[in-house]
C-alpha cells in the first residue's frame, strides 16, 4: 500500500486542537481497556503488521482529515511508520458499509488508538453529509456554521465545524455556494477565514432598549463591518427592519445592511397569520403549497417562526420601501428538510446561519474498524469479509 495524504491537507487541520498528539498516558486513560490490554499482550508475545479497515454503516461524505492528522502526529511521537490507503478522499460520497480507508502498521502502536480514531471519524462524516445536503438544497444561498452552542465541548465543536467545511466544499464542487464561514474564531481556519462572522445577539438589543439603538451602537464601534441586525426581539420584524434601513440608508443602498430573521417558533412574523401566510406564498410560490408532504413541511412553508412566507413577506416589505439591496439572513432550525422546503418555495434568502447539520441520531455516527490482515495474511471475523481487500478487488472486477 502507498501512503496517501489526501484528506490531511484541508484548511485548519494542522492547527486544530483535536489533531494535536496526546501522551501515551492520556491515550491509555481515554481508550477502552481491552485495547490497552491487547497492546500489552502483543508487546509481550511479539508484534506484527496489521491492516485496519474503517467503515460506517450509513452513507456519508468522507471527512477523515482530523482523524488522519491526529494519527500522523501520534505515530510521529511514537516513531512508528505506517501507511494509509485512503479509498475515499475527503469530500467523496461513501456508500453504507464501504471502507473509507485502510491503515497498516505496527499492531502494538495501533491497537490502543482505535477508540480515539473512531471518535474522530464517524460524527464528522455524517455531519459533512448533512451539511452537503443542506447546502445543495439552497445552492444560491451562503451558509454560516453556527453549531458551537449546540456542541458538548470544544472537541465536538471542532469536529462539527470541520464537517461543515467538508460538506460545504463538496457542495461547491456540485455548483452550490455552500458554507463560507463560521461564527467562531477558533474554527474559522477550516473555512480559510481568520475570524468568526456575526454582529449581535438578542441580548444587545435588550441592553440597548431598541433595535435601532443597538444598530447605532454596533455601527459606531465597527463602522467598517457590514451591519446585520436581528429584528425579532420586540416582535416587530417589519417595523424594526424598515426603521433600521431608514436610519442607515447609505449602508442599505450599498448592500452593507442585512436583517436577520430568528422569529420564535411560538408566533408568526409581524402582520402574518395562517391565512395571510397562505396568501403570501400563493403569490410567490403557489406550487410549493400543492407539493408539501407532511405537517412539518407545511409549517416550514406557512407556519410560525421563520417560514418561507415570513421571508417572502420581509422581502416584499423591503422592496416596497425602496431597499432592494438589503439582504435577508435566516436562522432557526434550518436542517435538511427545512432547507428543501425553502428551495421549493424559492424563498429569497441570502444567508442561512445554522448548526442543524449536527446529526439528529447519534447512533448513525458510529464508525467501526476491523483488522483485515496480519503480517499480510488476510483474516477477519465472520460477517465482515466484505472489508477484505481481495473481496473489494473481486467486486471491482465483476462485469456490470
Amino acid at each position: 500500500m502507498t501512503h496517501s495524504t489526501m484528506g490531511t491537507d484541508a484548511p485548519g487541520l494542522t492547527t486544530a486542537y483535536t489533531s494535536a498528539p496526546l501522551s501515551d498516558a492520556t491515550i491509555h486513560a481515554r481508550t477502552d481497556s481491552y485495547f490497552n490490554r491487547t497492546r500489552e499482550i502483543v508487546s509481550r508475545f511479539g508484534d506484527c503488521e496489521v491492516t485496519y479497515a474503517f467503515f460506517i454503516r450509513r452513507p456519508v461524505i468522507s471527512a477523515p482529515g482530523l482523524m488522519l492528522t491526529w494519527l500522523k502526529n501520534v505515530m510521529a511521537e511514537r516513531n512508528s511508520p505506517y501507511t494509509v490507503d485512503l479509498v475515499h478522499p475527503e469530500g467523496d460520497w461513501v456508500g453504507a458499509g464501504e471502507p473509507l480507508m485502510y491503515i497498516t502498521g505496527s499492531f502494538s502502536h495501533l491497537a490502543d488508538l482505535e477508540t480515539l480514531l473512531l471518535q474522530k471519524l464517524g460524527s464528522p462524516c455524517v455531519a459533512a453529509h448533512r451539511a452537503y445536503q443542506i447546502a445543495i438544497s439552497l445552492p444560491n444561498t451562503r451558509f454560516l456554521a453556527m453549531d458551537a452552542r449546540h456542541c458538548a465541548g470544544f472537541e465536538m465543536q471542532e469536529l462539527m465545524a470541520y464537517a461543515a467545511s467538508v460538506g460545504g466544499r463538496a457542495a461547491q464542487r456540485d455548483g452550490a455556494i455552500g458554507f463560507i464561514g463560521t461564527a467562531n474564531d477558533a474554527v474559522a481556519p477550516f473555512f480559510e477565514t481568520e475570524h468568526g462572522a456575526g454582529t449581535m445577539p438578542h441580548a444587545l438589543i435588550g441592553y440597548a432598549g431598541s433595535t435601532v439603538r443597538a444598530a447605532e451602537m454596533f455601527h459606531e464601534l465597527y463602522p467598517e463591518t457590514n451591519l446585520v441586525v436581528l429584528v425579532d426581539y420586540f416582535g416587530q420584524e417589519i417595523t424594526d427592519a424598515l426603521a433600521v434601513c431608514h436610519r442607515f440608508p447609505d449602508l442599505a443602498a450599498q448592500g452593507r445592511l442585512a436583517v436577520r430573521l430568528d422569529t420564535h417558533g411560538g408566533r408568526f412574523l409581524e402582520g402574518l397569520n395562517p391565512q395571510l401566510s397562505y396568501a403570501v406564498l400563493d403569490r410567490h410560490a403557489p406550487e410549493s403549497l400543492r407539493r408539501y408532504r407532511s405537517d412539518s413541511e407545511l409549517r416550514y412553508l406557512i407556519g410560525t417562526g421563520v417560514s418561507a412566507a415570513a421571508i417572502w413577506r420581509m422581502r416584499d416589505a423591503l422592496d416596497e420601501a425602496g431597499f432592494p439591496q438589503v439582504k435577508i439572513i435566516a436562522s432557526s432550525g434550518f436542517g435538511v428538510t427545512k432547507c428543501a422546503c425553502m428551495a421549493d418555495a424559492r424563498a429569497p434568502i441570502d444567508v442561512v446561519g445554522t448548526g442543524s447539520f449536527i446529526p439528529d441520531r447519534w447512533n448513525e455516527t458510529y464508525a467501526t474498524a476491523d483488522i483485515v490482515s496480519y503480517n499480510g495474511a488476510e483474516r477477519v471475523k465472520i460477517g465482515r469479509e466484505f472489508l477484505l481487500p481481495s473481496c473489494r478487488k473481486a467486486q471491482k472486477g465483476k462485469p456490470e
